[in-house]
């Protein structure tokens, strides 16, 4: 565990004009550098930039480890958080690893954070003393990417089947109820890229996902792991894919077909479950929906299921988050056997891809999405894309193919 050194910090939160044309897009207001952060849906959220301090952690206790330096950060850091609201005073981002080994994890409190939240908008300036806010305004529009070229990287498309096939036969002997396999591609520009206009691009085409960039780790994610607010838990569950097709008629009878399709509805039944027992142990009550319902979005439907709970024993959104994970939405089921088949077969290391991304803030509060339809900077000019499918008994290699194929879309069309 590597982290920068543990001081005294102060966090001083200010109001601001929600209606204020400054504050209409989020996105807009990150300068021009690599290391801003974002968590913005529906216009709404938390950006960032600069670097008061942050850890970086790996193994079984990285969310142990990260968790434990924020609550020591927050015990000797001054808060002045006069708006009071979840984002307020002191917040971490966090990208965490899927897999215990290798790949590493990190939690970074920004020097700047700009919030908005319905009618309430705020920014929080931390460092080592106290600062005055500074000036906000939009920055010129980002040169999008130039001149991508996509390829395949680990395993080719042929090869990925063949992973799959060799999947479903062990699925089918028994050896477990599902396993989530994923694929990635890499995508190299003419000229360095500029994060930002990912980020807008992504946030305007995809409005009601989670558009998130956390130390390279960027994306559009339709699924949010956990939210932890003033003791409510929530957690969104995705697990079953149909693609629509523009027609309004057709669609609605893919989306019947979505919902009442066997192999779908097993697969989602997983997934809701390991959520479920999971979120058990740190709730006074829950509840469970009896049956998902199915989300739109503009590229893919998906069944989906809405779990909320009271928290009972005061753990933090970190904490659920670490409970959760991985869930069978991207590991599978049992939990251990999948995982463990993961690193057999999947034939690529996925470092960040489908852990937990988010933020948390000093009470406890936060939000923690599962860092899916995503992709990471490995250098200026180069990205790598991530996408994975469940696969059950009744998968068919091809059908799989082509659900990653439709989830690598609002990456590609990010970077295109």
């Amino acid at each position: 565990m590597s982290e920068s050194e543990q001081r005294s910090l102060v966090a001083t939160t200010v109001a601001l004009d929600a209606d204020s044309e400054t504050l209409e897009d989020l996105l807009a207001l990150l300068p021009a550098r690599r290391r801003v952060l974002s968590w913005v849906r529906h216009g709404e959220g938390l950006v960032g930039w600069g670097t008061a301090a942050e850890i970086r952690t790996s193994g079984p206790e990285r969310f142990a480890h990260a968790a434990k330096w924020f609550e020591e950060l927050v015990a000797v850091s001054t808060v002045t958080d006069p708006v009071g609201e979840p984002g307020t005073g002191l917040v971490g981002f966090g990208s965490f690893a899927f897999a215990d080994l290798p790949g590493f994890s990190v939690l970074k409190v920004p020097s700047v954070v700009v919030g908005k939240r319905g009618d309430v908008a705020w920014v929080t300036t931390v460092g080592p003393a106290a600062a005055p806010p500074p000036a906000l305004a939009p920055a010129p529009e980002p040169e999008a990417p130039r001149d991508v070229v996509f390829a395949d990287a680990y395993v080719d498309g042929e090869h990925w089947m063949r992973i799959v096939a060799d999947a479903v036969s062990r699925l089918q002997d028994g050896d477990l109820d599902k396993v989530v396999l994923a694929r990635d591609l890499l995508a190299a520009a003419s000229a360095p890229i500029d994060i930002r206009s990912v980020l807008r691009r992504l946030a305007a085409a995809y409005p009601t996902c989670w558009t998130f960039h956390v130390d390279d780790l960027f994306g559009a994610t339709p699924e949010l792991l956990v939210r932890r607010e003033r003791g409510l838990v929530t957690s969104r569950v995705l697990a079953g894919t149909i693609w629509p097709t523009g027609e309004e008629d057709f669609d609605h009878a893919l989306a019947s077909s979505l919902a009442e399709s066997s192999k779908n509805l097993e697969e989602h039944e997983y997934a809701a479950r390991s959520v479920a027992d999971a979120l058990e142990p740190h709730c006074s009550s829950m509840n469970v929906p009896e049956a998902p319902f199915v989300l739109k979005l503009p590229n893919v439907m998906h069944l989906a299921t809405d779990i909320t709970g009271v928290a009972s024993d005061g753990v933090s959104s970190l904490d659920l988050a670490a409970a959760l994970h991985p869930s069978a939405a991207v590991g599978g089921t049992p939990r251990e056997d999948a995982v463990a088949l993961i690193a057999e077969i999947e034939s690529m290391e996925r470092a960040r891809y489908a852990g937990p991304v988010g933020w948390m803030d000093a009470s406890g509060d936060g939000e923690w999405g599962i860092a899916l339809r995503s992709a990471e900077l490995i250098d200026d000019r180069t990205a790598r894309l991530f996408a994975g499918c469940g696969i059950v008994a009744g998968s068919d290699p091809a059908t799989e193919l082509a659900e990653t194929q439709a989830k690598f879309v609002p990456i590609r069309d990010a970077l295109s």
